[in-house]
C-alpha cells in the first residue's frame, strides 16, 4: 500500500459537486480546492468530499479517509492504495494543476 495526504480547502452548499484547482506546494503537498452539494451537518460534507476525491481520482472510496478537520473547512485527506492506483490519482492532480486543463472536474 502507498500513501497520499491532501490539504483541502472545502465550500459546502455549493452548486455542484467539483474540484476547482489543485497545487503541489513546497515541500511536495497537494492543496486541493473543492465544492460539494451537501451541506455541513452530520458530516454530510464530508462524505460528500470523500466520495467526490475517490470518484475524481479514481481510486475506490474505501481508499480515501478524513485525518483532520471534521468540522472545519480546511481537511486533512489521506488515500491509502495500491502503487498503481495511487499514480494514476497522482497524474489526475497533475492535470488538475496544469495551466492547460482550466475547466474544472465536475462530477458527473
Amino acid at each position: 500500500m502507498a500513501g497520499l495526504v491532501l490539504s483541502v480547502r472545502l465550500t459546502p452548499k455549493a452548486a455542484q459537486d467539483r474540484l476547482d484547482c489543485a497545487s503541489l506546494e513546497e515541500g511536495g503537498a497537494w492543496r486541493l480546492k473543492a465544492r460539494v452539494r451537501a451541506v455541513p451537518e452530520d458530516g454530510k460534507a464530508n462524505a460528500a468530499l470523500v466520495r467526490l476525491i475517490a470518484e475524481e481520482l479514481g481510486v475506490p472510496k474505501s481508499a480515501v479517509g478524513l485525518d483532520a478537520g471534521s468540522r472545519s473547512r480546511e481537511k486533512r485527506v489521506r488515500i491509502e492504495t495500491t502503487p498503481d492506483r495511487l499514480e494514476h490519482a497522482l497524474e489526475r492532480l497533475r492535470r488538475l494543476s496544469s495551466a492547460e486543463e482550466r475547466e474544472p472536474m465536475r462530477r458527473r
